[in-house]
């Protein structure tokens, strides 16, 4: 993050050195360096940190939620609602002023997420919100296209570069409109965290240990909403970012839980973003590219292989360790056979489940 945010604030036109950026902040109304690092690199950073906190965050608390690694804002409507939200207006020409833009995401992330839970049985079964998710989110997606068919030139620019998820122009009056959002958002994130590692038990557990299942992960999606239609609608879209940032924070404590993870994800969700967007506005300068095709570029390849890596180390990790445990003769008892595999790569009846951490789909 200290190395993104440095190259962020010093790379571009003007070239400002890391060792000239405190006179540049000194002097930030009288030189040319002092207006560009402060008026135009510093908001930009801080809202590259901001979004990608949020799209971390709101990543673990779906995929925990659903008990689903693969659950992401992009496959659940959530994403494509906000993002219709507010391009509808724009095309429809209906003048909207700035701060009433995060209502209009919110609202549209509300709809593509309650399609979802009324097309799945109100979140009854995890696997159906994901796919029904998916669904909805092509649906929502077509109907951007449509959209985009009746724009102008003009406005069909603008709507490219947002669906993308861009972080060029955006000044300190964008930051400053999420913050009414993250003080709603952030305590609801930290009472919501101990339930989703309950969540991950499945419903009957939870149930058994006094959570609602279904009202609890109805109030999951509720604070993913909140946290993601805000970044939409100031930012577009930044696609990928909630699901890298939750599994790189298991990929560097995968003994944890949500409680430990949620901190991970939403300072590995800034550094995403913030490492991102400095290619996306230097790599072909002077022109600048939307940050959220570097996210989906770079997330999508390195995601997958976390997942990988992760299926294949940890289960044959505590694989070991149990047939170990199992073949030690405690006071010249025998070994035993009822916590090991039979050879063939199948448990024995009584076995504990060997599975991904994180997953959580089977007890």
């Amino acid at each position: 993050m200290a190395a993104s945010s440095g190259c962020a604030l010093s790379l571009g036109t003007p070239l400002v050195p890391p060792h000239q950026l405190p006179g540049a902040f000194r002097d930030a109304d009288t030189t040319l360096a002092g207006i560009v690092v402060t008026e135009l690199r510093v908001p930009r950073l801080v809202l590259a940190l901001v979004a990608g906190a949020c799209l971390g965050a709101a990543g673990l608390v779906l995929q925990e939620a659903l008990r689903n690694p693969l659950a992401i804002p992009e496959m659940l409507g959530v994403s494509s609602g906000a993002a219709f939200g507010v391009a509808a207006p724009l095309v429809l020409a209906v003048s909207v002023p700035a701060v009433v833009q995060p209502m209009l995401a919110i609202g549209g992330a509300v709809v593509g997420g309650g399609l979802t839970l009324l097309a799945a049985g109100m979140g009854r079964s995890p696997s159906a919100v994901l796919l029904t998710g998916a669904a909805v989110a092509a649906a929502l997606q077509a109907a951007l296209l449509v959209l985009m068919v009746m724009a102008d030139q003009l406005d069909l620019q603008l709507i490219y570069r947002f669906l993308l998820g861009s972080l060029s122009a955006r000044t300190w009056d964008d930051v400053t409109g999420l913050w009414p959002w993250l003080l709603v958002a952030v305590p609801a994130l930290v009472l919501c965290a101990p339930v989703l590692s309950v969540l991950r038990l499945g419903d009957e557990d939870a149930e058994a240990l006094g959570v609602r299942a279904q009202r609890a992960r109805l109030a999951a999606l509720a604070i993913a909403v909140v946290l993601i239609a805000p970044v939409t609608a100031v930012c577009g879209p930044v696609a990928w970012v909630g699901f890298l940032a939750p599994h790189l924070a298991r990929r560097f404590d995968p003994a944890a839980d949500a409680v430990r993870w949620l901190p991970w994800s939403t300072a590995w969700g800034a550094v995403v973003v913030a490492v991102a967007d400095v290619p996306a506005r230097l790599a072909l300068a002077p022109v600048e590219t939307p940050v959220g095709a570097w996210t989906a570029l770079l997330g999508v390849p390195v995601g997958v292989a976390l997942l990988r890596s992760g299926r294949r180390r940890p289960a044959g990790r505590r694989r070991v360790s149990r047939c170990a445990s199992a073949t030690a003769e405690p006071h010249g008892s025998g070994p035993l056979p009822h916590m090991c595999g039979d050879g063939r790569g199948q448990q024995q009846p009584g076995a504990p489940f060997d599975g991904v951490p994180g997953a959580g789909e089977a007890r």
